[in-house]
């Protein structure tokens, strides 16, 4: 009998890193950036495993983000981050601070920011459900996914207000629903329900979120 079988292998560090991080329930966007930058690390280091490595070989690799691929300064933080989350969460090992790392540059520009009357400029160009989405997203500071992911059940016309499910960091919240979208948005929801109506009278009805508002 082979002395292997029954015993349960422990899994590939970038495997174990999945885990803690559902484990935590971290966003599916985090866990992907994390692991890619923990993947770029030990290919930058010749395959070395990271238990081998140290503060040393961190700053090396942060330091060569902002020379030589010039990323800015978010991008390097999340690589900084990613490693962070190694060591201390997953391989348990203490990072000293690290003093040697060359910083990358942060953008000294002022970010754009369009005024009103350019925002209202590009809403009169919408129009039917993109122009719905499109005065969610501005008027109640929803994310793309997050208006895409509204369900009636979620809408409260009477409070003027709306609960957006699984946010950033899987958390719910309440916000604000504009004023100026409500009459139009009851006008949406009814002609979705009555074409749900008429697909369930020729059994086609059936759709992956049937409480969704489109």
């Amino acid at each position: 009998m082979n002395k292997l079988e029954g015993i349960q292998q422990k899994p590939k560090l970038l495997d174990q890193v999945r885990d803690v991080i559902r484990m935590r329930h971290y966003s599916r966007r985090t866990e992907k950036a994390y692991v890619g930058w923990i993947r770029r690390f030990i290919l930058f280091h010749n395959k070395r495993h990271p238990s081998q490595m140290g503060e040393k070989e961190i700053s090396r690799f942060l330091s060569a983000l902002a020379v030589e691929s010039k990323v800015s300064a978010s991008t390097q933080n999340q690589a900084l981050n990613a490693l962070l989350f190694l060591y201390g969460q997953v391989l348990n090992q203490e990072i000293s601070w690290l003093d040697d790392i060359v910083r990358a540059k942060r953008p000294r520009h002022l970010p754009v920011v369009m005024t009103r009357e350019e925002v209202r400029a590009v809403l009169d160009q919408l129009s039917g459900t993109s122009r719905l989405m499109g005065v969610l997203l501005y008027g109640a500071g929803l994310r793309l996914l997050e208006c895409a992911g509204l369900r009636v059940k979620d809408v409260d016309f009477s409070a003027g207000q709306m609960v957006v499910r699984d946010g950033k960091g899987e958390k719910d919240r309440v916000a604000l629903l504009p004023e100026e979208i409500r009459p139009d948005l009851k006008v949406h929801l009814d002609f979705v329900y009555q074409q749900h109506r008429k697909d369930l009278a020729q059994d086609a009805g059936w759709v992956e979120l049937p409480y969704s508002l489109g």
